[in-house]
């Protein structure tokens, strides 16, 4: 997206200009808005700038959510002992070992000194703080309880980086045996199958119709690679704009979670963090309606978001959670009881924080037993593979020297 320069007035009339990303001026003055500046100018930044800050950014190093939860845990613990704000991200800033989170934690601290509060100073970066991290900072801010919300934010980041770990994991030796057996079927039909092609021309049999079939694909292979590759890539690049659009992305959000095996596992995980957030957005005092708009923003899923926001209108119709939640059709019926028991009794956010706790529970045991449903498929796989270029290769050698023992 291109880079604007932009000047405004903050809510004591202040002059303040900057420099954001957006996808357009329209748009760059909406997300001002949300900050509180009114804009007077905004103006697209030159190519050769925007060029420059490309290259800058290809080579600085990069901010991970370990460093924005070093930073979350840290700003509790000085809050805590009651060091003043700025005092608190000075020593940050001069601690951090990472150059360009460190710079993020400077112009932060800009910010603050300009008369910005802490969250509009972090909206300035929404690549490293999200719209939930900010809105709770917000609601921190509002509610005097900023310290005991950096906390809870370490705890759901700490949380979110163990789950999409437990995901990597679960997925990684899967994907490794298929990228093998691709890596082997390539190779085979490239450089070992032509090999036995000449061999069996020069039989001058009719050969079977699986070695037929084997010679055919090897064939096809050899003359259209290139091609292959080609459309191969443009395949991965058509793919990828089209889950950048809302609504490939909400269909292919969706269909991940009806896929075997892997699609249960990222329904569950994904509840787990919808929960997980519910509860801290509750826990910090964040009104339902407004805590399931934020919960929506974190849900990493198209299609569990868009549920979400059906649940939000709903409460904002007059309805209960309950039904709400029962009509989107993404609970199970333990995860439904739970919400009617926390719905009446008035403790809806330590239920969902036991909810958050039984899907974590449910995710590890899903990512222990992956690989114990996987491994039978990927030998059924590729003992059939291996049957089919065995019989292929080997029939039409077989018949040759049956007809030499019956010729001798």
């Amino acid at each position: 997206m291109p880079f604007f320069t932009y000047k405004g007035r903050d809510g004591s009339g202040a002059l303040v200009q900057g420099v954001l990303e957006g996808q357009d001026s329209s748009a760059l003055a909406s997300q001002l808005f949300n900050l509180r500046i009114t804009p007077i100018e905004i103006q697209a930044q030159a190519a050769t700038s925007s060029t420059k800050n490309i290259s800058i950014h290809l080579f600085e190093e990069k901010i991970e959510t370990i460093d924005v939860m070093l930073f979350s845990r840290q700003m509790y613990t000085l809050l805590k002992a009651g060091i003043p704000i700025m005092k608190a991200l000075n020593g940050l800033q001069a601690s951090t070992k990472n150059k360009a989170f460190s710079a993020i934690i400077a112009e932060i601290r800009e910010s603050l000194g300009s008369g910005r509060e802490l969250s509009s100073a972090l909206a300035l970066h929404p690549k490293v703080f999200s719209s939930f991290y900010i809105n709770m900072v917000r609601v921190g801010e509002t509610t005097g309880m900023l310290d005991m919300v950096f906390l809870r934010l370490f705890d759901h980041l700490e949380f979110e980086r163990f789950m999409r770990d437990q995901i990597k994991a679960a997925l990684r030796y899967p994907t490794f045996v298929m990228i093998a057996m691709a890596v082997a079927i390539i190779v085979v039909n490239l450089f070992v199958i032509p090999a036995f092609a000449k061999v069996f021309q020069s039989f001058g049999a009719e050969l079977p119709i699986l070695t037929r079939a084997l010679l055919g694909f090897s064939k096809f292979l050899l003359a259209t690679w290139p091609f292959l590759i080609v459309g191969g890539i443009a395949a991965v690049f058509l793919f990828r704009s089209y889950i950048a659009t809302s609504i490939g992305r909400y269909k292919w959000d969706s269909f991940k979670l009806k896929t075997p095996l892997a699609g249960k596992i990222i329904h569950k995980a994904t509840m787990a963090r919808f929960a997980r957030s519910f509860a801290l957005a509750s826990k910090s005092g964040v009104p339902i309606t407004s805590g399931l708009k934020l919960v929506a923003q974190t849900a990493d899923n198209d299609y569990i978001a868009s549920k979400l926001e059906q649940m939000r209108e709903g409460v904002e119709r007059g309805e209960s959670i309950l039904r709400t939640a029962t009509n989107s059709g993404v609970f199970n019926p333990i995860v439904l009881q739970m919400i009617a028991v926390g719905e009446e009794s008035g403790a809806l956010d330590d239920l969902m924080q036991e909810v958050a706790d039984m899907y974590q529970r449910d995710v590890e045991y899903e990512i222990k037993t992956l690989g114990a449903q996987i491994e039978p498929i990927l030998i059924v796989f590729l003992g059939v593979m291996v049957l089919i270029l065995a019989l292929g290769i080997f029939l039409p050698i077989w018949d040759l020297g049956n007809i030499a023992l019956h010729k001798g």
